[in-house]
């Protein structure tokens, strides 16, 4: 049993973000890290062909091995030893993009399922899996993690001037829009400072409402970057402090 949860506790220690002299770990990550970029190719390619096919059921077999052994080493990773540590696992957002990730594969075996298909597109989450294999942006999951609250008061705050500017102009220019959607669509733009320029209010009054939201827009928007870098200057200060003691 002791020799079980020994090579139990080293599957673990591989998977795991290589530590200083681990050797096999530091491997590990270089593989998957490749894969990972590897398994992004498909979407720069228009439908499928023999090279996506490939690429998509080899890195499928390798994310599934990985998949399958993070759950088997799942006591470890939350830190208690029974069935509920298993269970809580997949239900952690990383277990869910693996499986989001793995998902894309599924389209090769029922292509004719127009539902399936569009896991296709599910090959985007792939790049999620690159934060386990990154120490800089480990240090930034936590970051985020950490000041969550903040950046989703921001968000709400976003959300609701984005909506109210939308209501504004919808009803000051009733002509130059179709539906609510594109005034939702205008005052996102807006607020972004971004300007495509596709639709530009033509009265005073619209025009004024689309200033204000440009200034607006460019103090919210600043918010959630000043929220993370200085949280993240903290908590590298806190490592090299850690570091040096």
């Amino acid at each position: 049993m002791e020799t079980q949860y020994d090579f139990k506790r080293r599957i673990y220690e591989v998977l795991e973000v290589s530590s200083i002299g681990d050797i096999s770990s530091r491997a590990y990550d270089r593989l998957m890290t490749v894969a990972i970029i590897v398994g992004l190719v498909p979407l720069t390619q228009k439908g499928n062909n023999t090279l996506t096919l490939i690429i998509d059921i080899s890195v499928s077999i390798l994310f599934i091995i990985d998949y399958i052994a993070r759950i088997y080493t799942a006591d470890y990773k939350m830190g208690y030893k029974n069935y509920r540590a298993y269970i809580a696992y997949i239900f952690t957002p990383l277990a869910l993009f693996d499986l989001l990730s793995i998902s894309p594969v599924l389209y090769i075996f029922f292509p004719v399922s127009t539902i399936i298909s569009l896991f296709r597109l599910f090959r985007i989450f792939r790049v999620l899996k690159l934060v386990r294999y990154s120490k800089t942006m480990i240090i930034i999951a936590n970051v985020v993690r950490k000041v969550k609250a903040q950046l989703l008061a921001v968000l709400i705050l976003i959300i609701v001037y984005i909506v109210v500017s939308a209501m504004l102009i919808y009803q000051l220019e009733p002509d130059l829009f179709d539906t609510f959607f594109d005034a939702l669509y205008w005052a996102t733009i807006s607020i972004t400072t971004i300007g495509y320029g596709d639709i530009s209010p033509v009265t005073p009054i619209g025009r004024f409402i689309t200033m204000i939201s440009a200034l607006v827009g460019m103090a919210v928007i600043a918010l959630p970057t000043g929220i993370i870098t200085a949280a993240y200057m903290a908590e590298i200060t806190k490592k090299k402090s850690k570091y040096e003691l």
